[in-house]
């Protein structure tokens, strides 16, 4: 089902400019919805915004913008170093990417309160609030694009692929192509901050504060195991 899917949309890159740009943003959108490895990116952003008793909806969507910001540029830097270097796009090497799927699991211990990980102190109307500000925000987009790596680029190889063969005759089509997935991806991720928001709100307009722990909680443990997952490939290509 999945390979139908991707097989459809490439088909679609391959239409007219509208049709391919369409295809391009619906990619960026399934590139999570149907990956593992970015999945963990929804369970990141709802737990590191859930339980702020002062956030709106502005305030979450600068902060999951901010995210996914920080997720885009170390994904386009790690690109362009591997690429540079002759690597395969993304691949940092199993002994980096071990090492990143552990930090990841060391945000999923942060959101669940085990430990607490040395996030910026920001916040908003001049407060100070340990990791709940943009700078912490993008500094988890930042590590988080790190740990996604080869996954990353797995997906998106049809897509640059069809962009790379059209940049000699239209740079401009190429560049739209990849800046659409970009923007179906990190919507998703806008997307989940935003709608974290709205369920803080009822949580506390019914002050259920039990269920919003449990909540946070959950997402911790979600990114916890999408650290492990990453963990268990990083230790086999070692092997």
């Amino acid at each position: 089902m999945i390979l139908e899917i991707f097989s459809t949309l490439t088909e679609m890159l391959q239409g007219s400019v509208h049709v391919s740009l369409a295809a391009a943003f619906l990619w960026g959108i399934l590139s999570i919805l149907l990956s593992p490895c970015h999945l963990a990116g929804i369970p990141l952003i709802v737990g590191f915004i859930n339980g702020r008793k002062d956030i709106t909806t502005g305030r979450a969507a600068f902060l999951s913008t901010t995210f996914a910001a920080g997720v885009l540029i170390t994904i386009a830097l790690v690109g362009l170093i591997t690429g540079l270097a002759g690597r395969l796009l993304g691949d940092l090497g199993p002994g980096i990417n071990l090492a990143v799927s552990l930090l990841l699991i060391a945000m999923g211990l942060h959101l669940t309160g085990i430990i607490t990980l040395p996030l910026p102190d920001t916040g908003s109307a001049g407060t100070k609030v340990r990791g709940k500000g943009g700078s912490a925000a993008f500094i988890m987009g930042l590590l988080f694009g790190l740990a996604l790596g080869p996954c990353t680029f797995a997906y998106m190889a049809p897509l640059l692929g069809i962009a790379f063969s059209v940049a000699a005759k239209n740079l401009l089509l190429s560049v739209t192509l990849v800046g659409a997935y970009a923007v179906g991806h990190a919507l998703v991720l806008i997307l989940a901050g935003t709608s974290a928001e709205l369920v803080q709100r009822y949580l506390d307009w019914n002050e259920n504060y039990a269920f919003s722990g449990i909540l946070r909680i959950a997402c911790g443990l979600l990114v916890c195991a999408a650290g492990l997952y990453m963990s268990v490939k990083a230790i086999n290509t070692l092997a």
